[in-house]
This record gives structure tokens, C-alpha cells and sequence, in this order.
């Protein structure tokens, strides 16, 4: 499809279409935001279909048994003598931030939380619907120039933003590169999703942000390499020549939450260098792209998703990494989420998981980590107090975790772990509900007190489509006999289609008022997503791309 994109009262924009209208976008995309984003698509749309290119090559590699590993290539980067560039004052301390979806209500409320910083988040804890995403970057909008309010549908709450010192430090968390931008045809392609997160803000706010010394700031996700790095920093370079800031004006901080990615932190804070404020230990996207890296070998299967925990070996070593990587080049090493949420009417279990998320964030502080993630405005509290106990600084750089030395070997050490039936139960409950509250428009989703987003659905459906095949999995890596069999419940049940198929035909039933639920009325939608996805025979990319085709 190619046509010309016209705007009432406004000059055409060449071969670009929107494809869906919702209210408020003619104020957000003008002729000029159009412009740009047509810009942005024909310089570098040709790298990232590269760049995945690149991805899927390697991921071929590690399918016939390869075994990720450092580079030699690049050598002379990790035991280079190099720093980033200085850290903007608003960016020095970080000890505890919040993270949620881009709506008008959340936004409010995490800018007013008393959290350091706020992650704005495109990615995984927001359906990209058309409407939503043209809600969010109109909230942000408002947000920075300090107008965003809220009324509650019934009247009774109206919400506000406090005044701008003592609001949080606005991140925003873009799409990443894997991800189409459907809903944006440029000369007959979809736009990528993070070019248009990114560039539709910064239009808008950047030269407000700048003014004031707060950014724009951005976490980039999903990273895999360097070279993707490289890609989103001649990006920024790009925006910041269009928009008139100064070089490096917008900073970033990466999650590492991808397998490959742990490989080459030295190399992706090099090729961000003059922009870079550290590394986010992404630990559940992480969990998930171990899965999926290494789907192809048996070896390496993970236990159920509750005993994988950062005391797992391969995640201590992990995290100890990223440490002592980021030190060493001057940026922070921000910790992981603390996805807990309170628990009303159970005052017994409420402080059993605050004494979790406390203990978290305890081992966190005395790694060495300069910052915190947590989900909820409740843990705000807990996890400053722990940092402010024992980080009396504002971050901990001075703790260069000399004595780590992490090997290969020690990032794909495989945990010992089992698989419970309810383990098996609540990946199937988790995945199903959550994908069914994607579909229905919500991508943030408390489900037995634990704020579920699309990584940890993605945890959810990867571990199961690994489980339920891996005799075919262990047969195709030369496995026989026993090796090649089934997998076990701790009971002694096999791990088959079977199970799934008695998981998915009484889950209906065991979610009473199930129609009162997130994405409700898409249950049995989801559960036929789910089937089919476990039963491929190649383990899908990411659940959200065969997902997005069904939003509107």
C-alpha cells in the first residue's frame, strides 16, 4: 500500500500512512513528526532488518549446538583503559525506581511516588494498541510540561502532578528492535516500533527536558550486541542534530536482559560511550532469553520459574558481572524488579513478601548495585531504606568487585531445580491471563500478587514449550534411551501435551468470575493462543509478534 499521509489544513507528508486514527493523534503526529519518522525510517530501517538478520544467523548457530561465548574481535574493548562520559546530576542517584505503563493515571502516580526515577514504559508493560500508545505519548507530553491530570470515570478522585522538584526523573523505556510499528507505513513498510516511541517524544519534550537538565533520558531493551547498540546510538546522534541539542544531550541506560547481551556489556557501554548511564540487570527478560538461546539444548533446562532465583549460580554470576563491568567504566549497575504488590486482607502474608522483596534488595546493595527497580509505589519505602542503610553515597562505583571473575562456563550454568505440578499449573494460569489482558488493551497485570508483564508471561510460555519438547530436542542433539524421554513432575508424572491439554481444559473453571478479570471475555482466545504455541515446532521469537496481529 503506498498513498500520501495529508493532515487538515496542512501540507502532504510523501508516502507515509497511519493506518489506524484515534483521538489526539493530529496534535501528536504533524506533518513534521511525520517527516522525522519517514527520516529515521529510510536512513536506518536497512541496518535493523541487518542487525536481525544478524540475530537470527546466530541464533542458527546455537540451534547446532554452539555455545555462546566472549568475542575475540573484540578483545582490545573489554581490556581497553576507558570511561564513559560523566553522569548528569539527575542520573547520580538512582537507588530506587519505579517502572509502569504509559497511562495517564500511572504516570501521575510515579511521578509523584518518591521513587529517584520513573521508567515510562512502551515495552513490555504496555499493549500497543493504537489508542494506547497515542495516550501515552500524549501523557508524557503533558507530564513534562507539567499539565497531566486525571479524573477518576466516577468523579470522586482527581489526580495532579506535584510540582516538577519533586517529581521523579522521567525515563522512557521505547520498544524494541525486533518490534513493527504497524500502525505506520512508511513508502510501504512498517515503521520500527522504537523509532516511533522514541521519536515522537523527543520531538515533543526534548527541548523542554534539555532546558531543565533532565535528559531526555532513555532504557534501551533487548539489546543483543554491540553493533544493535551502535545502531541506536548513531540514532540519538541523528535526533540530536534534527532536534538542536548538543551531542550526547540524550542519555541512556541499557538493559542487559538478553543472554548474548551478558557477552558483550563492555562492548555496549563502548559503543554508547558518549551517552551511557549504566546497566539494568533485565533479570526476567534474562531468564527468558536463556531458555530461548539455548532451546536447542537439553541440557540446559530451567527449573520452574519460582525456584530461579537470583541465587541461582548463572544469575549471581550474571549480576556480579555487570557489577564490576560497569564500575570499572564509570556508569551505574542498576539491580532488578521487585515485581511483588501488597497484599490486602493477609497482613501475615503482606510481610512475608516484603521480607522477600527487603532480602532482595539487601543482596543487591551489598553486591555492589548503585540502584533498584521496584513495581509498586508500596515498595518504595522498603527498598530506599535498604539502600539508604548501607549506600550512605549516591551510588557505589568506588566498589569495583575486584574479586569477581566470571567465566563462560559460570553465565550458562545450568540451576537444578524441579518442575511442581502447581509450578507447571501457574505458568499456563500466567500466560493465558496475561495474554488475554494483552489482547484486551492492559499490559501490566497483578495476578496472585505479583505485577505480571510480557516478560514474565514470556517465562511462562517458554518454559513450557521447553519442557513439553524436549524428548524431540534431546533425539535432535543425539540423545537416546532415557535421555531422549520425557520430563517429570515431581511426582512422577510425565511432562506431555497430555498435561497440557488437562491444564487448559480446567483453567476456565478454576478462575471464578473469570469474566470480571483483566481481558476477561479473551480467555479462550488465549488458551488457543497458548495451545498452538506449545505445540510449534520451533519456539516463537517473542509472544507479543504473533499477539500484535490481532490488536487493533
Amino acid at each position: 500500500m503506498s498513498a500520501v499521509m495529508t493532515l487538515p489544513g496542512n501540507d502532504p507528508v510523501e508516502n507515509v500512512v497511519l493506518a489506524a486514527t484515534t483521538d489526539g493523534q493530529a496534535q501528536l503526529l504533524t506533518p513534521a513528526v511525520l517527516d522525522l519518522l519517514a527520516d529515521l525510517h529510510r536512513r536506518f530501517e536497512s541496518r535493523r532488518q541487518a542487525r536481525l538478520a544478524a540475530r537470527r544467523e546466530r541464533q542458527a548457530r546455537f540451534d547446532a549446538g554452539e555455545l555462546p561465548d566472549f568475542r575475540d574481535d573484540t578483545r582490545a574493548i573489554r581490556d581497553g583503559d576507558w570511561q564513559v562520559a560523566p553522569l548528569p546530576d539527575a542520573l547520580r542517584n538512582r537507588r530506587v525506581e519505579i517502572t509502569g505503563p504509559v497511562e495517564p493515571k500511572t504516570v501521575i502516580n510515579a511521578l509523584n511516588s518518591g521513587a529517584n526515577c520513573f521508567m515510562a514504559d512502551f515495552e513490555d508493560s504496555t499493549s500497543p494498541t493504537w489508542a494506547n500508545l497515542v495516550l501515552g505519548q500524549r501523557a508524557l507530553r503533558k507530564a513534562v510540561a507539567g499539565t497531566l491530570d486525571w479524573m477518576a470515570p466516577d468523579g470522586a478522585k482527581h489526580y495532579t502532578l506535584r510540582p516538577a522538584d519533586e517529581q521523579a526523573v522521567l525515563l522512557v523505556r521505547p520498544r524494541g528492535w525486533h518490534l513493527d510499528e504497524k500502525h505506520v507505513l512508511v513508502d510501504d513498510a512498517p515503521l520500527a516500533a522504537g523509532l516511533f516511541d522514541v521519536a515522537v517524544f523527543a520531538f515533543h519534550n526534548a527541548a523542554a527536558l534539555a532546558a531543565r537538565d533532565r535528559g531526555p533520558y532513555l532504557y534501551l531493551p533487548k539489546l543483543e550486541s554491540m553493533e544493535e547498540a551502535a545502531l541506536w546510538d548513531d540514532v540519538l546522534g541523528h535526533l540530536e542534530q534534527v532536534l538542536g541539542l548538543p551531542a550526547g544531550q540524550i542519555k541512556v541506560t541499557v538493559l542487559i536482559e538478553t543472554l548474548p547481551a551478558a557477552f558483550e556489556m563492555d562492548e555496549i557501554l563502548h559503543a554508547l560511550r558518549g551517552r551511557v548511564a549504566g546497566l539494568n540487570c533485565g533479570r526476567w527478560d534474562y531468564i527468558f532469553s536463556y531458555i530461548k538461546t539455548l532451546r536447542a539444548h537439553p541440557d540446559r533446562v530451567l527449573p520452574e520459574r519460582g525456584q530461579v532465583t537470583m541465587a541461582q549460580p548463572f544469575l549471581r554470576a550474571y549480576s556480579d558481572l555487570l557489577i564490576q563491568t560497569c564500575h570499572r567504566r564509570g556508569a551505574h549497575a542498576m539491580g532488578g524488579m521487585a515485581a511483588q504488590i501488597p497484599i490486602s486482607g493477609d497482613a501475615e502474608a503482606n510481610d512475608a513478601a516484603l521480607a522477600k522483596v527487603r532480602a532482595d534488595k539487601l543482596r543487591e546493595v551489598r553486591a555492589g548495585h548503585d540502584g533498584t527497580w521496584v513495581a509498586h509505589p508500596a515498595l518504595i519505602p522498603v527498598a530506599r531504606r535498604v539502600f539508604d542503610e548501607r549506600m550512605p553515597t549516591s551510588h557505589q562505583h568506588h566498589v569495583g568487585r575486584e574479586d569477581v571473575c566470571v567465566g563462560r562456563a559460570d553465565l550458562l550454568q545450568a540451576p537444578v531445580g524441579t518442575v511442581t505440578r502447581a509450578g507447571f499449573d501457574n505458568n499456563v494460569e500466567v500466560c493465558v491471563r496475561y495474554l488475554a489482558a494483552w489482547l484486551d488493551g492492559n499490559g501490566c497485570v497483578p495476578i496472585h500478587w505479583l505485577m505480571e508483564d510480557a516478560a514474565t508471561a514470556e517465562i511462562a510460555r517458554a518454559q513450557l514449550w521447553q519442557w513439553l519438547h524436549h524428548p524431540a530436542i534431546a533425539r535432535a542433539a543425539g540423545r537416546s534411551g532415557d535421555a531422549a524421554g520425557p520430563l517429570y513432575l515431581d511426582d512422577g508424572e510425565p511432562i506431555d501435551f497430555a498435561l497440557l491439554e488437562r491444564a487448559l481444559i480446567g483453567l476456565p473453571g478454576k478462575l471464578a468470575d473469570r469474566m470480571r478479570l483483566p481481558g476477561g471475555s479473551r480467555i479462550n482466545e488465549a488458551i488457543g493462543m497458548l495451545d498452538r504455541l506449545c505445540h510449534a515446532e520451533e519456539l516463537a521469537e517473542f509472544l507479543t509478534i504473533p499477539a500484535y496481529r490481532r490488536l487493533d
